[in-house]
């Protein structure tokens, strides 16, 4: 079996990939600022980040904030990488990622091509929103009397758990390059999504449409961020909040 570094790896996604490739026998190194073995910012990077990374051989990067810094973390990440002589980066990103101008989309295309253009083998795939992305949405929105969801606007939610069994294979293989993404099996309305979170959770909210403005609102209407050609989850929304998601 072999050595694995998986960043993020207290995350909701690193988490269940660590657990995953634990399970299938390979070692795995977690690096997070909580982790207690390897307590790396990578945003820093650093001596500790050398000493996670010395002998794997693969990395998956599922580190992520939407608070800034992600390019700087995967520069420093990719810098350890070719310094210990990795074969093999596996990137988690998002599908529509080239098509609609959303601030954090386009800083995750910029760690796309950070990442080819490193020199280090890598793997690239994207998916569609997780479920409890959406529900942690509607809950905060649910504060208020009424929901709010921006008018027009379908998403392809898919499970994290399927999403991280398919990352613990890409990472186990050989370099592949962008792979197939990866969609939910359904696309549906926020509106109809938020309706849904709300019956699961006993609320009784009205759901409102708002129409918003700008050019990532008109990518998303237009169904940039979707893959209907590649629905290959199985897991539903309602499957996720029968699960206690809600």
């Amino acid at each position: 079996m072999t050595t694995i570094l998986v960043t993020g790896g207290t995350g909701t996604l690193g988490r269940l990939v660590t657990e995953r490739l634990t399970a299938d026998g390979h070692e795995v190194r977690v690096l997070s600022r909580h982790s207690p073995r390897h307590p790396v910012d990578l945003r820093e990077g650093g001596p500790g980040l050398d000493a996670a990374v010395a002998g794997v051989s693969a990395i998956v990067h599922c580190a992520t904030t939407q608070r800034g810094g992600d390019e700087r973390s995967a520069r420093n990440l990719l810098d350890a990488a070719r310094r210990a002589g990795v074969g093999h980066l596996v990137y988690i990103s998002i599908v529509g990622v080239d098509r609609v101008p959303f601030p954090y989309y386009r800083t995750k295309l910029a760690v796309e091509r950070m990442i080819e253009e490193s020199g280090v083998g890598w793997t690239i795939l994207r998916t569609t929103q997780f479920h409890d992305l959406l529900v942690t949405l509607f809950r905060g929105l649910a504060r208020l009397p009424v929901v709010p969801v921006p008018a027009g606007v379908r998403v392809q939610p898919v499970e994290v758990a399927e999403v991280a069994g398919r990352l613990a294979g890409l990472a186990t293989a050989e370099p592949a390059g962008r792979v197939a993404d990866m969609g939910g099996p359904q696309v549906r309305t926020l509106a109809d999504l938020a309706r849904a979170q709300l019956r699961a959770a006993g609320r009784k909210r009205p759901v409102v449409s708002v129409r918003l403005f700008g050019k990532a609102y008109r990518a998303f209407r237009a169904g940039g961020h979707l893959a209907p050609e590649q629905a290959v989850g199985k897991g539903t929304f309602e499957d996720y909040l029968r699960a206690g998601g809600s």
